[in-house]
Protein backbone atom coordinates (compact mmCIF):
# COMPACT_ATOMS: atom_id res chain seq x y z
CA UNK A 1 0.00 0.00 0.00
CA UNK A 2 1.26 3.61 -0.49
CA UNK A 3 1.46 6.08 2.17
CA UNK A 4 -1.92 7.85 3.18
CA UNK A 5 -0.19 10.93 4.42
CA UNK A 6 -0.32 14.62 3.43
CA UNK A 7 2.29 14.35 -0.06
CA UNK A 8 6.23 15.36 1.24
CA UNK A 9 7.70 18.53 -0.29
CA UNK A 10 9.24 16.23 -3.00
CA UNK A 11 6.06 14.64 -4.13
CA UNK A 12 4.82 15.51 -7.73
CA UNK A 13 1.17 15.37 -5.97
CA UNK A 14 1.81 18.31 -4.20
CA UNK A 15 2.09 20.18 -6.92
CA UNK A 16 -1.37 19.30 -7.81
CA UNK A 17 -3.51 22.51 -8.28
CA UNK A 18 -6.01 22.96 -11.28
CA UNK A 19 -6.38 26.39 -11.10
CA UNK A 20 -2.31 27.08 -11.19
CA UNK A 21 -1.58 29.34 -14.09
CA UNK A 22 0.59 26.60 -15.37
CA UNK A 23 -1.71 23.96 -15.00
CA UNK A 24 -4.51 25.74 -16.53
CA UNK A 25 -1.73 26.06 -19.34
CA UNK A 26 -0.60 23.20 -19.32
CA UNK A 27 -1.23 20.41 -17.20
CA UNK A 28 0.05 17.33 -19.21
CA UNK A 29 3.87 17.02 -18.16
CA UNK A 30 2.59 16.81 -14.54
CA UNK A 31 -0.03 14.41 -15.35
CA UNK A 32 2.38 12.05 -16.93
CA UNK A 33 4.49 12.55 -13.87
CA UNK A 34 1.30 11.79 -11.63
CA UNK A 35 1.02 8.65 -13.71
CA UNK A 36 4.12 7.23 -13.10
CA UNK A 37 4.94 8.38 -9.67
CA UNK A 38 1.35 8.80 -7.62
CA UNK A 39 -1.19 7.53 -10.02
CA UNK A 40 -3.90 7.86 -7.10
CA UNK A 41 -3.01 10.32 -4.41
CA UNK A 42 -4.90 12.75 -1.62
CA UNK A 43 -5.00 16.24 -2.39
CA UNK A 44 -5.13 18.26 0.65
CA UNK A 45 -5.84 21.45 -0.71
CA UNK A 46 -9.41 19.90 -2.63
CA UNK A 47 -10.34 16.85 0.28
CA UNK A 48 -9.83 14.41 -2.90
CA UNK A 49 -8.34 11.44 -3.95
CA UNK A 50 -7.20 11.81 -7.59
CA UNK A 51 -7.13 9.01 -10.12
CA UNK A 52 -4.43 9.51 -13.06
CA UNK A 53 -4.38 6.17 -14.93
CA UNK A 54 -6.66 4.85 -17.65
CA UNK A 55 -7.31 1.40 -15.71
CA UNK A 56 -7.84 2.78 -12.89
CA UNK A 57 -10.91 5.71 -14.01
CA UNK A 58 -12.09 3.06 -15.80
CA UNK A 59 -12.59 0.59 -12.91
CA UNK A 60 -14.16 3.83 -10.83
CA UNK A 61 -16.51 4.57 -14.00
CA UNK A 62 -17.80 1.15 -14.04
CA UNK A 63 -18.55 0.28 -10.40
CA UNK A 64 -21.23 2.04 -9.77
CA UNK A 65 -21.99 0.06 -6.34
CA UNK A 66 -18.26 1.20 -4.81
CA UNK A 67 -18.05 4.90 -6.70
CA UNK A 68 -21.17 7.03 -6.50
CA UNK A 69 -22.21 9.47 -8.74
CA UNK A 70 -24.48 11.97 -6.39
CA UNK A 71 -22.47 15.15 -6.55
CA UNK A 72 -20.48 14.20 -9.72
CA UNK A 73 -20.60 17.38 -10.68
CA UNK A 74 -19.68 19.32 -6.74
CA UNK A 75 -16.20 19.67 -6.01
CA UNK A 76 -17.31 20.28 -2.56
CA UNK A 77 -19.78 17.79 -0.68
CA UNK A 78 -21.27 20.68 1.50
CA UNK A 79 -20.99 24.64 0.30
CA UNK A 80 -20.52 27.48 2.22
CA UNK A 81 -23.09 28.38 4.82
CA UNK A 82 -23.92 31.73 2.60
CA UNK A 83 -24.17 29.81 -0.17
CA UNK A 84 -26.40 27.36 1.41
CA UNK A 85 -28.73 29.92 2.49
CA UNK A 86 -29.15 30.90 -0.74
CA UNK A 87 -29.35 27.70 -1.90
CA UNK A 88 -32.35 27.15 0.32
CA UNK A 89 -34.53 28.75 -1.39
CA UNK A 90 -34.64 26.03 -4.10
CA UNK A 91 -34.73 22.86 -3.84
CA UNK A 92 -33.29 20.65 -1.36
CA UNK A 93 -31.08 18.36 -3.60
CA UNK A 94 -29.68 18.72 -7.29
CA UNK A 95 -31.16 15.35 -9.18
CA UNK A 96 -30.00 14.98 -12.15
CA UNK A 97 -29.28 11.82 -14.65
CA UNK A 98 -25.68 12.71 -14.50
CA UNK A 99 -25.55 12.59 -10.73
CA UNK A 100 -27.24 9.56 -9.84
CA UNK A 101 -27.14 5.56 -9.11
CA UNK A 102 -29.46 2.80 -10.40
CA UNK A 103 -31.59 2.85 -9.73
CA UNK A 104 -32.77 6.67 -10.53
CA UNK A 105 -30.10 6.71 -12.86
CA UNK A 106 -31.82 4.19 -15.03
CA UNK A 107 -35.44 5.15 -15.23
CA UNK A 108 -34.75 8.87 -15.75
CA UNK A 109 -31.36 7.92 -18.47
CA UNK A 110 -34.41 6.35 -20.03
CA UNK A 111 -36.30 9.45 -20.89
CA UNK A 112 -33.33 11.03 -22.77
CA UNK A 113 -33.04 8.07 -24.86
CA UNK A 114 -36.33 9.01 -26.48
CA UNK A 115 -35.10 12.83 -26.41
CA UNK A 116 -32.21 12.42 -27.68
CA UNK A 117 -32.95 9.73 -30.31
CA UNK A 118 -30.43 9.14 -32.94
CA UNK A 119 -33.14 10.24 -35.25
CA UNK A 120 -34.06 13.06 -33.90
CA UNK A 121 -30.42 14.25 -33.90
CA UNK A 122 -29.84 13.11 -37.25
CA UNK A 123 -33.10 15.47 -38.29
CA UNK A 124 -31.42 18.39 -36.60
CA UNK A 125 -28.05 18.56 -39.29
CA UNK A 126 -29.87 21.13 -41.66
CA UNK A 127 -30.84 23.59 -38.20
CA UNK A 128 -27.37 23.47 -36.81
CA UNK A 129 -25.75 24.09 -40.19
CA UNK A 130 -28.08 26.80 -41.22
CA UNK A 131 -26.87 28.08 -37.75
CA UNK A 132 -23.53 27.91 -38.11
CA UNK A 133 -23.83 29.82 -41.48
CA UNK A 134 -25.76 32.34 -39.93
CA UNK A 135 -23.35 32.80 -37.11
CA UNK A 136 -20.09 32.78 -39.66
CA UNK A 137 -22.04 35.36 -42.06
CA UNK A 138 -22.24 37.99 -39.00
CA UNK A 139 -18.40 38.12 -39.33
CA UNK A 140 -17.07 36.54 -42.35
CA UNK A 141 -15.95 40.09 -43.79
CA UNK A 142 -14.38 41.69 -41.22
CA UNK A 143 -11.16 39.08 -41.68
CA UNK A 144 -11.21 38.50 -38.26
CA UNK A 145 -13.20 37.26 -35.05
CA UNK A 146 -12.68 35.54 -31.01
CA UNK A 147 -13.74 31.93 -32.61
CA UNK A 148 -15.56 31.36 -28.69
CA UNK A 149 -17.51 34.57 -28.17
CA UNK A 150 -18.50 34.95 -32.06
CA UNK A 151 -19.16 31.27 -32.53
CA UNK A 152 -18.30 28.97 -30.37
CA UNK A 153 -20.65 29.93 -27.49
CA UNK A 154 -23.76 30.71 -30.13
CA UNK A 155 -23.94 27.51 -31.88
CA UNK A 156 -24.58 24.57 -29.33
CA UNK A 157 -26.22 27.47 -27.15
CA UNK A 158 -28.79 28.33 -30.20
CA UNK A 159 -29.19 24.68 -30.67
CA UNK A 160 -29.99 23.53 -26.95
CA UNK A 161 -32.32 25.97 -26.71
CA UNK A 162 -34.43 24.99 -29.85
CA UNK A 163 -34.42 21.37 -28.30
CA UNK A 164 -35.38 22.76 -24.69
CA UNK A 165 -38.03 24.53 -26.59
CA UNK A 166 -37.30 27.79 -25.11
CA UNK A 167 -36.50 31.05 -27.14
CA UNK A 168 -32.97 31.66 -28.54
CA UNK A 169 -33.14 35.19 -27.36
CA UNK A 170 -33.17 33.58 -23.83
CA UNK A 171 -29.60 31.84 -23.91
CA UNK A 172 -27.43 34.59 -23.28
CA UNK A 173 -29.48 35.23 -19.83
CA UNK A 174 -29.12 31.13 -19.55
CA UNK A 175 -25.70 30.83 -20.29
CA UNK A 176 -24.72 33.62 -17.32
CA UNK A 177 -27.16 31.63 -15.12
CA UNK A 178 -25.07 28.58 -16.15
CA UNK A 179 -21.48 29.83 -15.66
CA UNK A 180 -22.87 30.38 -12.17
CA UNK A 181 -23.83 26.92 -11.77
CA UNK A 182 -20.60 26.29 -12.89
CA UNK A 183 -18.83 28.46 -11.03
CA UNK A 184 -20.88 26.56 -7.71
CA UNK A 185 -19.42 23.24 -8.60
CA UNK A 186 -15.86 24.24 -8.45
CA UNK A 187 -16.36 26.05 -5.54
CA UNK A 188 -13.12 27.91 -5.75
CA UNK A 189 -13.95 31.68 -6.10
CA UNK A 190 -14.73 33.57 -3.39
CA UNK A 191 -17.52 33.61 -0.94
CA UNK A 192 -19.03 36.96 -2.19
CA UNK A 193 -19.07 35.92 -5.64
CA UNK A 194 -20.45 32.11 -4.75
CA UNK A 195 -22.89 33.79 -3.19
CA UNK A 196 -23.93 35.79 -6.19
CA UNK A 197 -23.61 32.43 -8.07
CA UNK A 198 -26.25 30.98 -5.95
CA UNK A 199 -29.03 33.58 -6.72
CA UNK A 200 -28.15 33.05 -10.13
CA UNK A 201 -28.69 29.56 -9.88
CA UNK A 202 -31.66 29.68 -8.11
CA UNK A 203 -32.94 32.42 -10.84
CA UNK A 204 -32.14 29.10 -13.47
CA UNK A 205 -34.15 26.73 -11.67
CA UNK A 206 -37.43 28.39 -11.07
CA UNK A 207 -37.24 29.95 -14.75
CA UNK A 208 -36.93 26.11 -15.71
CA UNK A 209 -40.05 25.39 -13.66
CA UNK A 210 -41.64 28.13 -15.09
CA UNK A 211 -41.20 26.28 -18.02
CA UNK A 212 -42.39 23.08 -16.79
CA UNK A 213 -45.52 24.78 -16.06
CA UNK A 214 -46.26 26.43 -19.15
CA UNK A 215 -45.61 23.06 -20.84
CA UNK A 216 -48.10 21.94 -18.34
CA UNK A 217 -50.59 24.54 -19.96
CA UNK A 218 -49.36 23.91 -23.77
CA UNK A 219 -47.21 20.85 -24.75
CA UNK A 220 -45.00 21.44 -27.84
CA UNK A 221 -42.84 19.03 -29.67
CA UNK A 222 -39.63 19.84 -27.65
CA UNK A 223 -37.62 18.29 -24.84
CA UNK A 224 -39.53 20.31 -21.79
CA UNK A 225 -42.13 18.49 -22.74
CA UNK A 226 -40.84 15.27 -22.93
CA UNK A 227 -39.70 15.86 -19.71
CA UNK A 228 -42.69 17.08 -18.34
CA UNK A 229 -43.42 14.64 -15.14
CA UNK A 230 -46.57 12.64 -15.07
CA UNK A 231 -47.23 14.82 -11.88
CA UNK A 232 -48.01 17.45 -13.81
CA UNK A 233 -49.79 15.98 -17.04
CA UNK A 234 -47.35 14.52 -18.82
CA UNK A 235 -45.12 11.24 -19.71
CA UNK A 236 -42.38 11.05 -17.58
CA UNK A 237 -41.65 8.83 -14.64
CA UNK A 238 -39.60 11.73 -12.73
CA UNK A 239 -40.67 14.41 -9.89
CA UNK A 240 -40.80 17.97 -11.02
CA UNK A 241 -37.27 18.52 -9.27
CA UNK A 242 -35.81 15.94 -11.03
CA UNK A 243 -37.16 17.57 -14.53
CA UNK A 244 -36.26 21.01 -13.23
CA UNK A 245 -32.38 19.90 -12.65
CA UNK A 246 -31.86 17.87 -15.57
CA UNK A 247 -33.14 20.45 -17.56
CA UNK A 248 -30.39 22.84 -16.11
CA UNK A 249 -28.01 20.02 -16.49
CA UNK A 250 -28.60 19.81 -20.04
CA UNK A 251 -28.41 23.09 -20.71
CA UNK A 252 -25.17 23.28 -19.48
CA UNK A 253 -24.16 19.94 -21.47
CA UNK A 254 -25.51 20.98 -24.43
CA UNK A 255 -23.13 23.78 -24.78
CA UNK A 256 -20.07 23.49 -22.40
CA UNK A 257 -18.81 20.50 -24.48
CA UNK A 258 -19.58 21.53 -27.95
CA UNK A 259 -18.16 24.88 -27.14
CA UNK A 260 -14.63 23.28 -25.64
CA UNK A 261 -14.39 21.06 -29.10
CA UNK A 262 -14.80 23.69 -31.23
CA UNK A 263 -12.05 25.93 -29.02
CA UNK A 264 -9.79 23.00 -28.46
CA UNK A 265 -9.97 21.20 -31.45
CA UNK A 266 -9.44 24.37 -33.82
CA UNK A 267 -6.09 25.37 -30.86
CA UNK A 268 -5.01 21.62 -31.87
CA UNK A 269 -5.16 22.18 -35.42
CA UNK A 270 -3.15 25.24 -35.64
CA UNK A 271 -0.14 23.95 -33.89
CA UNK A 272 -0.43 21.50 -36.31
CA UNK A 273 -0.28 22.81 -39.54
CA UNK A 274 0.41 20.09 -40.99
CA UNK A 275 -2.78 18.07 -39.37
CA UNK A 276 -4.68 21.21 -40.99
CA UNK A 277 -3.60 20.95 -44.16
CA UNK A 278 -4.77 16.81 -44.03
CA UNK A 279 -8.09 17.61 -43.23
CA UNK A 280 -8.62 20.40 -45.21
CA UNK A 281 -7.65 18.24 -48.20
CA UNK A 282 -9.70 15.34 -46.99
CA UNK A 283 -12.85 15.90 -44.84
CA UNK A 284 -13.69 12.62 -44.59
CA UNK A 285 -10.89 12.48 -41.83
CA UNK A 286 -12.99 15.15 -39.72
CA UNK A 287 -15.16 11.82 -37.53
CA UNK A 288 -11.46 10.74 -36.65
CA UNK A 289 -10.41 13.70 -35.66
CA UNK A 290 -12.84 14.69 -33.45
CA UNK A 291 -12.28 11.97 -31.54
CA UNK A 292 -8.40 13.04 -31.58
CA UNK A 293 -9.47 16.04 -30.33
CA UNK A 294 -11.49 15.15 -27.88
CA UNK A 295 -8.51 12.47 -26.06
CA UNK A 296 -6.03 15.57 -26.47
CA UNK A 297 -7.65 17.91 -25.14
CA UNK A 298 -11.19 16.72 -23.32
CA UNK A 299 -13.48 19.71 -22.60
CA UNK A 300 -14.49 18.29 -19.21
CA UNK A 301 -11.19 17.40 -17.14
CA UNK A 302 -13.17 14.81 -15.20
CA UNK A 303 -15.72 14.20 -13.02
CA UNK A 304 -16.40 13.79 -9.03
CA UNK A 305 -17.56 10.62 -7.27
CA UNK A 306 -18.28 9.50 -3.49
CA UNK A 307 -16.58 6.38 -2.55
CA UNK A 308 -19.96 3.92 -0.67
CA UNK A 309 -17.14 1.44 0.81
CA UNK A 310 -13.64 1.25 1.78
CA UNK A 311 -11.88 0.57 -1.67
CA UNK A 312 -8.66 -0.35 -2.96
CA UNK A 313 -7.80 1.21 -5.63
CA UNK A 314 -4.51 1.34 -7.93
CA UNK A 315 -2.95 0.35 -4.82
CA UNK A 316 -4.40 2.82 -2.36
CA UNK A 317 -7.10 2.52 0.14
CA UNK A 318 -9.74 4.83 -0.16
CA UNK A 319 -12.03 5.58 2.59
CA UNK A 320 -15.75 5.10 2.85
CA UNK A 321 -16.96 8.91 2.21
CA UNK A 322 -13.86 10.37 0.47
CA UNK A 323 -14.47 11.81 -2.25
CA UNK A 324 -12.50 11.14 -5.84
CA UNK A 325 -11.80 12.84 -8.58
CA UNK A 326 -11.59 10.90 -11.90
CA UNK A 327 -9.29 12.80 -14.12
CA UNK A 328 -10.03 12.17 -17.50
CA UNK A 329 -7.52 14.51 -18.64
CA UNK A 330 -4.74 12.52 -17.89
CA UNK A 331 -6.37 8.79 -18.28
CA UNK A 332 -6.62 10.12 -22.10
CA UNK A 333 -3.00 10.38 -22.29
CA UNK A 334 -1.94 7.10 -20.42
CA UNK A 335 0.76 5.91 -22.19
CA UNK A 336 -0.08 2.38 -21.21
CA UNK A 337 -3.44 3.26 -23.53
CA UNK A 338 -2.38 5.19 -26.49
CA UNK A 339 1.40 5.00 -28.79
CA UNK A 340 3.19 8.38 -28.40
CA UNK A 341 0.27 9.92 -26.31
CA UNK A 342 1.29 13.33 -26.79
CA UNK A 343 1.17 13.59 -30.16
CA UNK A 344 -1.97 14.57 -31.86
CA UNK A 345 -2.88 12.69 -34.95
CA UNK A 346 -6.21 12.73 -36.74
CA UNK A 347 -5.42 9.15 -38.09
CA UNK A 348 -4.89 7.32 -34.91
CA UNK A 349 -6.58 4.54 -35.23
CA UNK A 350 -7.41 4.10 -31.67
CA UNK A 351 -8.59 7.61 -30.70
CA UNK A 352 -11.89 6.23 -30.07
CA UNK A 353 -11.22 4.92 -26.55
CA UNK A 354 -10.57 8.16 -25.20
CA UNK A 355 -12.48 9.05 -21.84
CA UNK A 356 -13.82 12.47 -22.64
CA UNK A 357 -17.31 11.23 -22.73
CA UNK A 358 -17.33 8.65 -19.79
CA UNK A 359 -17.56 4.93 -19.63
CA UNK A 360 -20.59 2.49 -18.70
CA UNK A 361 -23.86 3.64 -17.84
CA UNK A 362 -22.72 7.06 -17.29
CA UNK A 363 -21.47 7.63 -21.01
CA UNK A 364 -22.54 11.23 -21.79
CA UNK A 365 -26.31 10.61 -23.57
CA UNK A 366 -25.70 13.68 -25.78
CA UNK A 367 -22.10 12.79 -27.13
CA UNK A 368 -23.80 11.74 -30.78
CA UNK A 369 -25.03 15.72 -30.77
CA UNK A 370 -21.97 17.18 -29.63
CA UNK A 371 -20.21 15.21 -32.57
CA UNK A 372 -22.66 16.66 -35.28
CA UNK A 373 -22.41 20.17 -34.01
CA UNK A 374 -18.64 19.71 -33.88
CA UNK A 375 -18.67 18.26 -37.46
CA UNK A 376 -20.23 20.58 -39.19
CA UNK A 377 -18.95 23.71 -37.19
CA UNK A 378 -14.89 22.12 -38.44
CA UNK A 379 -16.69 21.91 -42.25
CA UNK A 380 -18.38 25.36 -42.64
CA UNK A 381 -14.90 27.13 -40.76
CA UNK A 382 -12.64 25.59 -42.76
CA UNK A 383 -14.69 26.19 -45.52
CA UNK A 384 -15.83 29.57 -45.61
CA UNK A 385 -12.58 31.25 -44.56
CA UNK A 386 -9.88 30.26 -46.73
CA UNK A 387 -6.22 30.37 -44.81
CA UNK A 388 -7.95 30.37 -41.65
CA UNK A 389 -5.08 30.86 -38.90
CA UNK A 390 -4.57 32.40 -35.41
CA UNK A 391 -4.19 35.55 -34.51
CA UNK A 392 -0.45 36.41 -33.54
CA UNK A 393 -1.28 40.01 -32.23
CA UNK A 394 -3.46 39.02 -29.44
CA UNK A 395 -3.35 36.22 -26.97
CA UNK A 396 -5.75 32.98 -26.26
CA UNK A 397 -6.99 33.31 -23.14
CA UNK A 398 -8.09 29.68 -21.12
CA UNK A 399 -10.66 29.63 -18.60
CA UNK A 400 -9.77 29.08 -15.28
CA UNK A 401 -11.84 26.53 -13.93
CA UNK A 402 -11.45 22.84 -12.22
CA UNK A 403 -13.38 20.71 -13.97
CA UNK A 404 -13.87 22.48 -17.34
CA UNK A 405 -10.84 22.63 -19.75
CA UNK A 406 -11.41 24.98 -22.92
CA UNK A 407 -10.45 28.96 -23.91
CA UNK A 408 -12.53 32.24 -22.98
CA UNK A 409 -11.31 34.07 -26.40
CA UNK A 410 -9.40 32.50 -28.85
CA UNK A 411 -8.93 35.25 -32.11
CA UNK A 412 -8.81 33.95 -35.37
CA UNK A 413 -8.17 35.64 -38.64
CA UNK A 414 -8.24 34.58 -41.97
CA UNK A 415 -7.92 35.70 -45.80
CA UNK A 416 -11.67 37.53 -47.03
CA UNK A 417 -13.31 36.38 -49.86
CA UNK A 418 -13.34 38.19 -52.44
Amino acid sequence: MLDHNAPAPDDVSADFNPLAPDQIDNPYPLYARLRRERPVFHCPMFDLWVVTRYADISEVELDTARFSSVGALDARAEPHPEVRKVLEQGYSQFLSVVQSDPPDHTRVRAVFGKALSAHRIAAMEPAIRATADSLIDGFIRDGQADLIQQFAYALPGFIICDLLGVPRSDMEQLKRWSDDKTALMSATAPIEQLVQCAHGFIAMERYFKEQLHERRRHPREDLLTLLLPQSLGGTAPMSEQEAVCNAMDLFAAGHETTTGLIGNGMWLLFNAPDQLEALREDPSLLPNALEEMLRMEAPIRGFFRTVMADSTLGGVMLPKGARAFILYASGNRDETQFTEPDRFDIRRADAKKHLAFGKGIHHCIGAPLAKLEGRIAFEQLLRRLPGLRLRTDVAPVLRPYFMLRGFEHLPITWDVPA
